[in-house]
């Protein structure tokens, strides 16, 4: 049986559950045009709960003001969300996965372990949001449905659209922003007269520290897309202009991610939400929709239902990023991966969230650092080595591939660079701890980013010694 990228009668874009996996998509097989979706799925993705829930840590985490605070939402949203509209131009542009492009980087080997990465990351953030989710349901029930219960729920209902695949996601995406906006506007509009403008703290290193550290959880959240930009347009046409593919994905994910963290910003500072701040985002909403009795359960039921939007790239990608790790795991369908992805990752949220603490959402921030490393190297095998231009056939030949060392080092000293830089509550690395000890200054993200570069540049050009590759 041929595999559905060698059969150009295959309809890109299956009435059923899609069967495509990671296999390129042929330029005459795509039948995605609706290309304000490139908006939409990264609009709803994003405008979920967690987006307050980061927002709202400024102030009391950080120590932060209101100006300051929201000259860091905006400026590090804008910088981090920049990969995740560059790396959305290649879907239509090559008509290849994500992580199947790293293999133009990191070559055969080094891509498997970028696959790897990435899985952990999708299973891990699942986790994390069907939790809060889960926890949500089970406060405004009462304990009627206990969290379990409403983990398997959250879970299930993800799961179903995940499987499904492109076509069912863009059809869900395409929509959930709407009743989220809507509630959104109502916790405005029901606590925006309460809110004031704390002053910024005084200039000094501690200050600093605290609002690069603060940059750097909101650059994280933002790039985190970055390793599934391509996974949600690669159905559609070649000429698709990568100009309007960049600024719908900018927008729709700077949009939300801007709105929402400043809104769970401007929660912290009313007075009557003391407590409420500090327990989370969450918490916050509900003290905020408590007023509105049985009708602001019902919108708080919904807004514990928004995780769906953000947990199905997670569930989906990560069954594309399986399928990178070799031919053997090519040959099992998608669908498969998604399936045993969303098992495993119910099997460690629903004992998890009895002790469920900021301890893991802490991890899987660090696990986030290696995005910053794998992103710029990408950027300067398109940029510099290869200027745009991939021989797209290569996609799945080995041998046809970069060996990957260079890409291999440089992500390890991109990795160390983090490891110099990072500062959180588990570990601060002894170049952040040179700022404002003992606490440190996370300057993770570009310190990886920076030496991940420079060794790349050097390292890439003696690899290639005159091959194309």
């Amino acid at each position: 049986m041929s595999s559905p990228a060698a059969n150009p009668t295959m309809p890109a874009l299956d009435p059923g559950i899609e069967t495509r996996g990671i296999e390129r998509v042929p330029p005459h097989d795509r039948s995605h045009v609706r290309i304000v979706d490139n908006f939409t799925m990264w609009l709803s993705a994003n405008l979920v709960i967690s987006t307050v829930a980061l927002g709202a840590l400024a102030i009391p985490v950080f120590g932060l003001g209101f100006w300051d605070s929201l000259g860091v939402i905006v400026a590090f949203n804008i910088l981090g969300v920049l990969p995740v509209a560059f790396f959305s131009t290649l879907g239509p542009k090559l008509g290849l996965r994500q992580m199947t492009i790293s293999r133009f980087s990191f070559g055969w080997n080094g891509a498997k372990v970028m696959a790897l990465f990435n899985v952990a990351a999708c299973i891990g953030w699942s986790a994390v949001n069907v939790i809060v989710g889960a926890q949500i349901i089970t406060a405004i029930s009462g304990g009627a449905v206990p969290t379990w219960a409403a983990i398997l729920i959250i879970a299930a209902l993800t799961t179903v659209v995940s499987i499904y695949g492109y076509r069912y996601v863009h059809r869900y995406e395409r929509f959930a922003w709407m009743p989220m906006a809507a509630i959104f506007l109502i916790v405005l509009f029901a606590a925006g007269g309460q809110m004031h403008a704390l002053p910024t703290p005084v200039w000094t290193m501690a200050h600093v520290a605290a609002l690069v550290s603060f940059g750097g959880a909101i650059f994280g959240f933002a790039t985190g897309w970055s390793s599934y930009a391509a996974d949600y347009n690669v159905n559609q046409p070649e000429d698709t202009a990568p100009s309007r593919v960049f600024w719908l994905t900018f927008l729709g994910v700077v949009v939300p991610c801007v709105l929402l963290e400043t809104l769970g910003l401007g929660l912290t500072t009313v007075t009557a939400f003391g407590k409420a701040s500090a327990d989370g985002g969450g918490a916050l909403l509900a003290a905020v929709l408590q007023p509105l009795g049985g009708a602001g359960k019902m919108l708080l039921l919904l807004l514990a239902l928004s995780v769906i939007a953000n947990n199905i790239p997670n569930d989906y990608s990560l069954g594309l990023s399986m399928q990178v790790l070799g031919k053997g795991f090519q040959k099992i369908n998608r669908a498969v991966w998604t399936l045993i992805g969303a098992i495993v990752y119910i099997a460690i949220a629903i004992p998890a969230a009895a002790h469920f603490n900021a301890t893991l959402e802490n991890f899987l921030l660090l696990v986030a650092y290696w995005l910053g490393p794998w992103a710029i190297i990408l950027i300067l095998e398109h940029a510099v080595f290869r200027r745009g231009r991939y021989n797209v056939d290569d996609w799945n030949t080995r041998s046809k591939l970069p060996v990957g060392w260079a890409a291999a080092i440089a992500m390890a000293a991109g990795l160390f660079g983090v490891y110099l830089g990072a500062a959180q509550t588990m570990f601060v690395g002894p170049v952040a701890g040179l700022f404002n000890p003992p606490y440190g200054m996370d300057i993770g993200f570009e310190l990886g980013v920076v030496v991940a570069a420079i060794v790349y540049l050097v390292l890439r050009r003696i690899e290639l010694g005159g091959s194309a590759r």
